[in-house]
């Protein structure tokens, strides 16, 4: 069975290749390439700091580290629900990410809480 933290590096990572993936149908517009380029750098940003906060140094660093994966996540959330919004792809492309991101971001905050919980 996989550790926790293996299972989540893991989703993390299928997360950003889902987001990668659906930024190369987004249209070659001014638009369609700005989204798609703060999409690919905010989702794929979440794994890799997640990978870092594994390695922390200290629990207050580990804490940071997961405070920037979580913003990381609600940036991510921004632009998908942009994306929506602005008709740039349809919502039935987008729900799957959604779904696994409002899951991540869940798991994020009560990771954050039970960590700073720890520490005093």
């Amino acid at each position: 069975m996989q550790s926790r933290s293996n299972t989540l590096s893991r989703r993390l990572l299928e997360f950003a290749a889902g987001c990668i993936k659906l930024t190369n149908r987004l249209g070659r517009t001014a638009a369609g390439r700005h989204v798609a380029g703060q999409l690919v750098r905010c989702a794929t940003s979440c794994g890799a700091n997640y990978q870092e906060a594994c390695g922390a140094e200290s629990r207050a660093d580990f804490v940071h580290k997961l405070q920037v994966v979580l913003k990381e996540l609600r940036e991510t959330d921004y632009w998908l629900r942009l994306t929506e919004a602005s008709d740039l792809l349809p919502a039935t492309e987008l729900s799957p990410l959604l779904k696994e991101l409002d899951e991540l971001t869940r798991i994020m905050v009560k990771s954050v809480l039970t960590a700073k919980s720890r520490t005093k």
